[in-house]
């Protein structure tokens, strides 16, 4: 197995501390959960994640878009358009969401109504 180790005594670079700053804010999973199945409209990724108010989104996906996570396209429409995708690397995070999606398959339980 790799090591995991989060001994930062000589402060080296440690991708997993890095990768888990990025993707443990609030609802950057769900931004890209919701991107797996391909590129959406600002409100229309807005109603798929739901509950997260457009300033926060907002803040969210151009950051996801700065870290090459996320791809912005504007279209030429009238009124314009913008949308966003995965780029290879939010592509590649398929893989988490999908290991998250075991673990939690198998050990968290379903809440009683």
């Amino acid at each position: 197995m790799a090591n995991l180790s989060h001994d930062h005594g000589d402060h080296a670079f440690c991708p997993v501390h890095e990768a888990i700053n990025i993707l443990q804010e609030k609802w950057t999973l769900h931004i890209i959960r919701n991107l797996l199945d391909g590129p959406k409209g600002f409100n229309e990724l807005s109603r798929a994640v739901g509950g997260c108010n457009p300033a926060t989104l907002a803040q969210r996906v151009e950051k996801l878009v700065g870290l090459g996570i996320l791809e912005k396209t504007i279209h030429s429409t009238m009124p314009p358009r913008t949308s966003y995708a995965l780029t290879e690397a939010g592509q590649a995070l398929q893989e988490v969401v999908e290991a998250i999606d075991r673990w939690a398959r198998r050990f968290l339980k379903e809440p009683v109504a």
